[in-house]
């Protein structure tokens, strides 16, 4: 294997791993934060709040995984 045949599949690997973590997270979050306003109404203004907080940091993961990924394609 030569060393573009490596960059690409690590390139490759990064991102289904770095995507499918905060995937699940986000799906696990939002599932919670349904359950949560279902059984309180009158706190799904904060329980919004908190479960969109947590989708960002979550989706800064993937942005992370993307970041490291372009640098492995790209950077020589």
């Amino acid at each position: 294997m030569d060393i573009n045949s490596v960059r690409l599949l690590a390139t490759s690997l990064v991102m289904a791993v770095g995507s499918i973590g905060p995937a699940l997270a986000i799906g696990l979050i939002g599932s919670r934060a349904a359950d949560a306003i279902g059984r309180n109404p009158e706190a799904a203004s904060r329980v919004q709040t908190m479960a969109l907080l947590a989708i960002v940091f979550a989706e800064a993961v993937a942005i992370y995984a993307l970041v490291v990924a372009l640098i492995l394609k790209f950077v020589p």
